[in-house]
């Protein structure tokens, strides 16, 4: 196969709120070895455990600000006074070997990739109940009442934004959350529209946007 006939990857975006299990669903889909997990960078300092370039890229803030300057970021966003961001380059790295890359980020940095690249796939993960949300986020056992109560506040503003997305999976079981994202990424490559994309240049594939 030529450069010319190289498939591009699918960008799958998947968001939910805290406790409906998309980071339990995220790593079953990385360890079927079928996705590339796009890793954030931030300002924080590394916690107990994590290893550079695998948990996060640990950036100073001098640079990531600079980076955000020079467009370097799909997505970036300040929290309790750390950024973190969505690397571009390595994204656009993974899609352009064809490889499909899932970016698990919170929905305000969902809905500025959308803005910038329309031909991701967008999935909203649900829980099969706002009861079982709670418990779920309970079972964690690091909630005070009080954060307890504010993260569950907070999930019922979240799923408002469901509409915004292209689908919506229902986390009851997540062998069967897996394999609905799976079955949503062949139907997605099913698709008229990204089969005649896949006809034209590789460098006609990549959102020209991606790149500004």
């Amino acid at each position: 196969m030529t450069d010319s006939e190289k498939k591009i990857g699918l960008l799958v975006v998947i968001s939910g709120p805290s406790g409906a299990g998309k980071g339990t669903i995220c790593k079953e889909l990385i360890e079927s070895g079928e996705f590339w997990l796009s890793v954030s960078a931030t300002t924080r300092s590394p916690r107990t455990g994590e290893v550079e370039g695998k948990n996060y890229y640990f950036l100073e803030k001098e640079n990531f600000l600079n980076k955000i300057k020079q467009g370097d970021f799909l997505e970036y966003a300040e929290v309790y006074g750390n950024y973190y961001g969505t690397p571009k380059s390595k994204v656009i790295e993974k899609l352009e070997e064809g490889k499909d890359v899932i970016l698990e980020i919170d929905i305000q940095g969902a809905l500025k990739v959308k803005e910038t690249y329309s031909k991701g796939v967008f999935i909203f993960i649900l829980p099969p109940s706002m009861e079982e949300l709670k418990n779920r986020i309970i079972k964690r056992g690091s909630e005070t009442p009080e954060s307890l109560m504010t993260r569950f506040k907070s999930a019922y503003k979240e799923i408002n934004y469901v509409s915004k997305y292209n689908y919506a999976v229902v986390n009851d079981k997540i062998e069967e959350a897996v394999n609905k994202i799976k079955s949503i990424i062949i139907a997605e490559k099913c698709s008229v529209e990204r089969i005649q994309e896949n006809i034209v240049s590789k460098e006609g594939l990549i959102h020209e946007q991606l790149y500004d």
